[in-house]
């Protein structure tokens, strides 16, 4: 979010709590990309914050609800107000339990099983939710039009779109089988918690082979999860890196440094295989964003 969208989303976060008698004198930025997410204190009360229209709130409080009582590895929402979606002055809030984190980061055996059990439960529920390849036709709409996605080059514009459309075509023909997937299962979006290692942010739920999920993840944890068909997760890491290029490039993104994120996307794209993943990514764009310029 701009600036000025974070100072009024962080008071529509902390008016909502206060509202519900949670004292929230203070907010903590955790994250800041298209959505905000808050630690309200002291409450201590994790929040989501979304502009209206712009997020499926609703849904993800309702899958978040059902995967728990299925005893799916996920963050819970916060017990002691009502589990909606609350709106003020143009934002979506929701409200979740804040877990102090234990380790710096969760380690790959760990991850790996508490992403089987995810896929496990998330088999057992039966939620409405997109297919993987609608994510890819959001991806190629942006490429597609010039409007969505001004400063991508012509040429790196076919490319993105061949390669998307390539892709979505391979992985459909195998014919894999599909369910309930998490959609973005990256480091980001797990907790290293008291509890063991816990899912969060199911806005990008949808259905898909079970390698799309491990395609955002590190190859370790990969290792670790049984019954993985390799040649499957290749086509869909090379997928992976297509979609978040496209998405970098999106006018309205606000992603960090997205432009730079794009950039590289594309590069690892245009060199081929073994595809990198989305951590070995970020490792790379810091190291080059951390060395000195040369003048």
């Amino acid at each position: 979010m701009e600036t000025s969208d974070i100072t009024r989303a962080i008071a529509a976060a902390t008016s909502v709590a206060a509202s519900l008698d949670l004292p929230a004198n203070d907010a903590i930025v955790l994250h800041n990309s298209n959505k905000l997410a808050l630690r309200l204190t002291p409450c201590d009360v994790f929040a989501r914050v979304a502009p209206l229209g712009q997020e499926v709130a609703q849904l993800e409080v309702e899958l978040a609800q059902r995967l728990a009582e299925v005893g799916c590895p996920v963050g819970a929402l916060e017990s002691r107000v009502d589990p909606l979606v609350y709106t003020r002055d143009g934002f979506a809030v929701t409200l979740w339990i804040y877990y102090e984190p234990v380790t710096p980061h969760v380690s790959p055996v760990d991850y790996a099983k508490a992403l089987e059990r995810l896929h496990a439960g998330m088999r057992t529920v039966d939620a409405a939710s997109p297919r993987f390849t609608d994510r890819i036709a959001e991806a190629e709409e942006i490429v597609a039009n010039p409007d969505l996605s001004p400063e991508l080059a012509d040429a790196d514009r076919v490319f993105l779109s061949g390669t998307l459309g390539s892709l979505r075509r391979a992985i459909e023909d195998r014919g894999a089988v599909e369910q309930l997937l998490h959609g973005e299962p990256h480091q980001g979006n797990v907790l290293s918690t008291k509890n063991g290692p816990l899912f969060i942010d199911f806005e990008t739920c949808c259905r898909g082979p079970v390698e799309f999920d491990l395609a955002h993840v590190p190859e370790a944890v990969c290792e670790h999860y049984p019954n993985v068909d390799q040649g499957l997760l290749d086509e869909c890491r090379q997928l992976v890196l297509a979609m978040v290029a496209a998405w970098r490039w999106d006018l309205g993104d606000q992603f960090p440094n997205g432009r730079r994120f794009g950039e590289e996307f594309l590069r690892s794209l245009r060199e081929g295989p073994p595809w990198p993943t989305l951590d070995t990514m970020t490792r790379r764009l810091d190291s080059l964003q951390k060395s000195p310029k040369v003048t």
